[in-house]
């Protein structure tokens, strides 16, 4: 019952804003939930992930994950695993020094979830990001899918941006990159603290109604 007053506050306050309360009634319901709160675990498999297409990113992975106990990548052992054993189930060199980095972080006890579900939003991905191969766009769906913040707004994700050059009307080849995105925060900032919901219905928007020219 909590979870349903909190989703109807948040779907109120959000639709106060025109342009997306039509995207809302286009859309309707969309239903969020945290999908794995291991922060460590999420980190590799974004690592994993990176430029590759779902399935193959998956078929790798589960390679990976396969060489540990219960398929579970320990970051004592995944510091102790060779290069070459890496390499054979499909990393990059770029990648296993990535992974490792999060390992090494994890030993340090940096991802400790008493510590880290302390931390403020930007505080959190400030944190992240020190570890090489982890940028500010890998911690911002971090925090949003599997941590649940309800208050990220991820101004450089591409949907997002696309969503709302339609949705608000935008022209991007008018303005400057520093006031498009200038623009895009200050159309966000009447959404919190809810804005991990608007982006959801923006990137759900996209695939309603085919791109826009402008931009």
């Amino acid at each position: 019952m909590i979870i349903i007053i909190k989703m109807v506050k948040a779907l109120a306050h959000i639709s106060k804003d025109e342009k997306l309360r039509e995207v809302i009634k286009l859309v309707g319901k969309i239903k969020l939930q945290k999908q794995n709160a291991d922060i460590y675990y999420v980190l590799l498999n974004s690592i994993v992930s990176q430029q590759l297409s779902i399935k193959a990113a998956e078929t790798i992975f589960k390679r990976f994950i396969s060489l540990f106990k219960n398929n579970y990548p320990s970051a004592k052992i995944l510091m102790q695993i060779s290069d070459a054993e890496l390499r054979a189930v499909g990393l990059s060199f770029q990648k296993i020094s990535y992974l490792k980095n999060i390992a090494e972080f994890q030993l340090s006890k940096k991802l400790n979830e008493d510590l880290i579900i302390k931390m403020s939003d930007d505080e959190l991905i400030e944190h992240l990001v020190q570890i090489k191969g982890v940028g500010t766009w890998t911690a911002e769906m971090i925090l949003m899918f599997s941590m649940g913040r309800k208050n990220i707004f991820p101004v450089n994700d591409l949907g997002i941006q696309n969503g709302m050059i339609k949705i608000y009307d935008i022209n991007k080849d008018q303005i400057t990159k520093k006031d498009f995105f200038t623009l895009l925060k200050k159309i966000s900032k009447q959404w919190e603290p809810y804005k991990t919901l608007a982006c959801h219905y923006i990137w759900r928007y996209n695939h309603f109604v085919p791109n826009s020219s402008k931009g």
